[in-house]
């Protein structure tokens, strides 16, 4: 299978993504039964982490989640970043994904970004779990399971967060909230004259756009 999407990115305080999630949870609950995000990237135009790099508008990932537990998801093993310099905000891109029964590719305008080919011993081997004592969920599918299974399409707009907007990420205006806080949702929204002011309301540049969503067998 090939999925594209083609969209413009929004400049706020916002992540935009586009998944797909599990129809059924054929392998247990989240992450037993995986994720694919195809693209995920944060809303600021200067949001530099701790390295300098520009981690907002000018940054896009592409994921796999998976694991046996919450505790065990070893989506750093798969997961890809590519930087555009000049903003993945000020254009129309594409964010694929080729799916077959034997790796997932990601690509942004048809330049891979990451691929994942399972050995034989599918994502179980990949993970490094055979020795853990944790019992395989994946063991009655195949080489690519949990990612065998049907999958549905989110688009998904996400405001604020505990754990993709980093707390020493340096963002011209501050961030109102730490990830640690107990009550994150609410010193965010009591913030809003720091970061609502930033949305241009009066523009579509804080919106999300897309112009399609193609999906072809292969």
């Amino acid at each position: 299978m090939s999925l594209t999407v083609s969209r413009k990115l929004h400049f706020t305080k916002i992540v935009s993504a586009f998944w797909l999630l599990p129809r059924m949870n054929q392998y247990g609950g989240w992450p037993a039964s995986g994720e694919i995000d195809i693209m995920e990237s944060r809303g600021n135009l200067n949001l530099i982490d701790s390295t300098g790099r520009n981690i907002g508008t000018k940054m896009s990932s592409g994921t796999l989640h998976w694991g046996t537990s919450t505790n065990t998801n070893k989506y750093q093993l798969t997961h890809f970043e590519q930087l555009n310099l000049e903003g993945l905000n000020e254009n129309w891109h594409i964010y694929q994904m080729e799916w077959t029964q034997e790796s997932i590719i990601f690509k942004i305008d048809n330049q891979t970004i990451g691929t994942v080919t399972p050995s034989q011993g599918g994502f179980w081997e990949l993970g490094n779990f055979e020795n853990s004592g944790i019992v395989n969920p994946w063991k009655s599918g195949s080489l690519m399971a949990p990612f065998d299974q049907e999958f549905y399409i989110v688009i998904n707009l996400a405001v604020g967060g505990t754990s993709f907007f980093p707390d020493n990420a340096n963002n011209p205006g501050g961030k109102p909230w730490s990830n640690k806080s107990p009550r994150a949702s609410g010193d965010f929204w009591e913030g809003k004259t720091q970061w609502l002011p930033t949305w241009k309301m009066e523009t579509n540049d804080q919106s999300l756009q897309v112009d399609y969503v193609r999906v072809w067998a292969l």
